[in-house]
């Protein structure tokens, strides 16, 4: 029994904790770009790393808080322009490989040793270097406070602060989307990401449209990135393909074109995977599965269920199989 109760308090901890809001927060910028506009982004960690290089380089630098979030947005849109001007003209699988590689490209030039003063090379930027100017802005009293068996200092590494905001983010992107989606610039996405020609023969420019969306969901996903690594450090590795898949799955398990599909996908996908690793570990014999085994048997299970989405339910748990299908 007493298992299952600390089992309980660990999923419920993990549902709210800076990294499931950081991936919701990634989702929705994917929401932008795939379930929103048709583009097949496999490069949002490319996003989120920028993101995070750009908040952690400044505020290590004595940017304070909001001229490192300016600097970390400002290059999440320079990326996506400098990836989107020549390549949004390509569609399906061809847009696919390009973005993937664009997030390597900018994966292995965060690692390169060359940058060691820079970037942090292979070893990354440690979070104390750069946490500073986010938790000096925290209106929240010293010490610790207690929701239930929720127990966390106000301020500090693995806050309520963090918390806070990372949560009010996403809730005000997924203001945004409703609303935008809602507009006829949201329209116009739509109309893109179902017949592209047809938009074009309105007289509406669907390179425009689409290099805006590009933009704002690239923006998103910087903000995910520096939640990501706000209570540990900035690690390129730490940031690199299987990231792009993880918040693919959490889009395609919450539902594409959704509101709160982002959301609700990146709440179950991290609480189902903590639940897979620890009842394994709990139960299996450690002659036949391991504590290392155990991770990687939570993702084949992980793995496996992606398939199953889309094979039996494309448009995931909250979508509208009549709006967005892969079928189309």
């Amino acid at each position: 029994m007493d298992f299952w109760v600390q089992l309980l308090k660990l999923l419920t901890e993990t549902a709210i904790s800076p990294t499931t809001a950081a991936f919701a927060l990634a989702a929705i910028g994917l929401n932008v770009h795939f379930g929103f506009t048709g583009l097949v982004n496999m490069g949002q960690a490319g996003f989120m790393l920028i993101g995070a290089y750009g908040f952690a380089i400044t505020a290590m630098n004595g940017g304070g808080f909001w001229v490192s979030l300016l600097v970390s947005l400002i290059a999440c849109t320079l990326f996506a322009l400098v990836l989107g001007i020549p390549t949004l003209r390509l569609r399906g699988d061809y847009l696919a490989i390009v973005t993937i590689s664009a997030a390597e490209i900018v994966r292995m030039v965060g690692r390169s040793s060359l940058l060691t003063n820079f970037s942090g090379g292979a070893n990354g930027i440690p979070g104390g270097q750069y946490r500073g100017a986010f938790s000096d802005l925290s209106f929240l009293p010293p010490g610790k406070t207690t929701i239930l068996w929720f127990s966390y200092e106000n301020t500090g590494v693995n806050d309520w602060w963090t918390r806070l905001v990372a949560w009010s983010l996403v809730a005000l992107g997924c203001l945004f989307v409703w609303l935008a989606i809602r507009s006829p610039w949201g329209r116009v996405l739509k109309g893109i990401r179902e017949d592209e020609d047809a938009v074009r023969s309105l007289g509406k420019s669907a390179f425009s449209y689409k290099m805006q969306a590009l933009v704002i969901g690239g923006i998103f996903g910087g903000l995910g990135g520096i939640f990501m690594t706000m209570p540990a450090s900035v690690q390129p590795d730490g940031l690199g393909r299987p990231t792009t898949f993880w918040v693919w799955t959490i889009l395609l398990l919450g539902g594409a074109a959704t509101v709160f599909g982002p959301v609700l996908g990146s709440v179950i996908f991290l609480v189902a995977r903590l639940f897979i690793v620890q009842v394994t570990g709990q139960f299996v014999p450690n002659w036949i599965l391991n504590t290392q085994q155990t991770e990687q048997f939570a993702w084949v299970l992980v793995g496996v269920a992606l398939m199953l989405i889309v094979i039996f339910r494309p448009q995931g748990i909250l979508g509208n199989k009549k709006e967005l299908s892969f079928n189309v």
